[in-house]
């Protein structure tokens, strides 16, 4: 057990490193999508990274061909129950892991396949320009204005914003079609039963219970989703709201631009009242510049919050445009670190 643990820190030390630098070279490349040396920079680390990480394959293998009887007796000492859960974790896939070569295989393709194609979208997507009188828009300006009081203003950057996607639907179909065949194929070989059971493994929770709770979601679906858009279409004097108005502010609504000060005071406001200490950790970000929150071109066009390793501090990145729905995106992402 003693000699497991301190084999199990080394390899913790190793892909600590590893997901370092590539936590780095994603989060540079999600800033910067567009620029040819990040890009370049991006897939020579992720290279590298995948070159080093297919020599530990074999080990959380040859973790899991262990019994379930010798390892927990192996438990029992210190220097391995520290990594008890992760342990743990790591063994619900074990009816799904393949042979070391078949894995080496998966490992070293998975930069020419999904990966790849990941890129690609993202790539595309963000080289996009939307016209919008006379002037072409990022996807995140051009969306930006699918939130703007005008009706005519609304319609025309869904107009704008629907032609283009429309010109670029092969390729769009052709990456989303090549991933989903990708995964079928190697969900085949792993035997999971269904698309989303890797999914749900990845988050620790079975598939039954998912099935609850999109059945409940769906179930609620005609007093809540249907119920509301019913509601705004009649506060805005229709019997069918139209597309680009989903996103349209409330006619009783006060339009302003909120400042990036007053996000950040609205936000902490909102977890202090919750707990003090969410608010603390909160302002880390804040005055830690931990946010990407500008919108420019060539950015991601996203948001999310990247966890990084233990031993670096989280990220977040989105496109703040002033609106009360970036503050609520704001508010949303921060909880998942807070």
């Amino acid at each position: 057990g003693a000699a497991r643990g301190g084999a199990v820190a080394a390899y913790e030390a190793i892909d600590e490193r590893l997901s370092k630098a590539m936590t780095y070279a994603s989060l540079l490349h999600s800033a910067k999508v567009t620029d040819p040396e990040v890009g370049r920079f991006f897939q020579t680390t992720r290279e590298k990274a995948n070159d080093i990480a297919s020599h530990l394959i074999f080990f959380t293998l040859e973790l899991n061909l262990i019994s379930d009887d010798d390892i927990a007796e192996k438990l029992k000492a210190p220097e391995l129950a520290r990594y008890g859960a992760w342990i743990r974790d790591g063994r619900v896939y074990r009816p799904h892991q393949l042979s070391e070569e078949l894995e080496h295989i998966l490992h070293d393709k998975s930069v020419t396949g999904r990966g790849a194609w990941n890129r690609l979208f993202d790539e595309t997507l963000a080289r996009l320009q939307f016209p919008f009188r006379g002037k072409m828009l990022t996807e995140s300006d051009i969306l930006h204005r699918l939130s703007d009081r005008d009706a005519r203003v609304r319609k025309d950057a869904a107009l704008g914003f629907g032609s283009v996607l429309k010109a670029n639907a092969p390729t769009f179909a052709l990456i989303t079609n090549t991933i989903a065949k990708d995964k079928e194929i190697e969900d085949r070989w792993r035997k999971y039963p269904r698309p989303q059971s890797s999914r749900n493994l990845g988050n620790y929770v079975e598939d039954e219970v998912v099935d609850a709770l999109v059945a409940a979601v769906k179930g609620a679906y005609p007093q809540l989703s249907h119920r509301y858009y019913k509601l705004k279409a009649k506060w805005f004097g229709v019997k069918q709201l139209n597309y680009w108005d989903r996103n349209a502010p409330l006619p009783e609504a006060r339009e302003r631009t909120i400042s990036w000060n007053e996000a950040e005071a609205t936000v902490l406001g909102a977890y202090g009242a919750f707990s003090p200490f969410m608010a603390e950790v909160g302002k880390k970000f804040f005055d830690g510049r931990w946010i990407d929150a500008e919108a420019r071109p060539g950015k991601d066009s996203g948001a999310f919050s990247h966890p990084c390793v233990p031993s670096a501090h989280p990220y977040i990145l989105m496109n703040y445009q002033g609106k009360t729905l970036d503050v609520m995106t704001l508010a949303q992402i921060g909880r998942a670190h807070v």
